[in-house]
């Protein structure tokens, strides 16, 4: 399991005192989260817990309790591991039901609760999650930070149906393509970013700078995934080359890829879409985004966002919290998985 590779890739850059408070911080969200999943119905469990064990980065957490620092202001620790844990839970739900949707056996390199419960428990088990992030915020019961997440939540689901709307289309505008990444990753880790602010105290300046950068971050992220989809390391992603291609979804590498092909080339790559590719099909349509650029020019559209993330920060105090959340935008553009 995998839980502290976020910290673990950036514990050299991070003061040492700092370090162990949010090395200390993770921990206490993953006991969190084993108490969360624990069910008196033994499915529940095993769906939670398949997951739980899964691992992850934990960005969001992290984020949550990185934004709380970095305004500068008192913190209630108890209060952020919670919270923490909530947007936790509620992206572990997303990812039990996302592996419904995309037929998925393996996430991260292991098996998903979809592949050894089948769909039905994998959906009810992602319900139960969701539905224990909602106590939790209901536990917690700043009426602002309700509305704040349930709003997220909503753009997310409304996010991934949209991205169902649009499989199969191949002449898919890269504009629509860009909101459904602000709808089903950025406004989430954007949220994680404001919650973090609220609980603090943190005045509207502050919360929308924090705000911001989660928004940019988030962005970042989605587009990095689109180019490690056609150019990862299989070993390191935890799925197959191409699979969004495979699956008849664009993405931003080939939507920027589309203008630079000649007709017969455009053809062969429609055709390919969704359709049966094979791996010597694959190797010439991401040879030819290597060639032509358009793999390089979503990795440049993901570090301006970073740009924009960082900027984004100097409404902030100098603080050392600030300056790992620099550290987290380095980390976001410069992932392998």
């Amino acid at each position: 399991m995998s839980t502290t590779t976020f910290f673990d890739r950036l514990q050299e850059q991070i003061p040492r005192d700092l370090m162990l408070e949010l090395g200390s911080a993770v921990l206490e969200v993953e006991s969190e989260l084993r108490t969360q999943v624990a069910s008196q119905v033994a499915l529940v469990s095993d769906v939670g817990e398949l997951t739980l064990h899964a691992g992850g980065k934990r960005l969001r957490p992290a984020l949550v309790y990185l934004s709380a620092l970095a305004t500068g202001l008192q913190v209630e620790r108890e209060r952020l591991i919670r919270l923490g844990a909530c947007m936790e839970m509620i992206h572990m739900a997303t990812l039990i039901h996302d592996d419904v949707i995309d037929d998925a056996a393996t996430r991260r390199g292991a098996p998903t609760a979809f592949s050894r419960y089948g769909t039905t428990a994998s959906i009810l088990g992602g319900d139960v999650l969701l539905a224990k992030a909602m106590a939790l915020l209901a536990a917690d019961g700043d009426l602002a930070i309700i509305r704040s997440v349930s709003s997220a939540v909503v753009e997310l689901a409304e996010g991934e149906v949209r991205e169902l709307e649009l499989r199969g289309q191949f002449d898919l505008t890269t504009d629509d393509h860009m909101h459904v990444l602000r709808m089903k990753t950025a406004s989430f880790i954007e949220c994680c970013c404001r919650v973090g602010a609220m609980a603090s105290g943190a005045d509207k300046e502050v919360t929308e700078a924090l705000a911001a950068f989660g928004h940019h971050l988030g962005m970042a992220f989605q587009i990095v995934d689109d180019v490690l989809d056609f150019q990862g390391d299989s070993a390191k992603t935890g799925k197959p080359l191409a699979t969004d291609f495979r699956e008849g979804q664009a993405t931003l590498p080939l939507l920027l890829l589309l203008p630079l092909l000649s007709a017969d080339e455009r053809a062969f790559t429609q055709h390919k879409f969704g359709n049966g590719s094979t791996e010597a099909d694959l190797a010439q349509i991401v040879g030819w985004m290597q060639d032509r650029g358009s793999l390089g020019e979503a990795q440049a559209l993901a570090v301006e966002h970073i740009r924009q993330a960082e900027r984004s920060l100097c409404a902030l105090p100098d603080s050392a919290a600030a300056s790992v959340m620099n550290l987290v935008a380095q980390f976001v553009i410069a992932r392998e998985s």
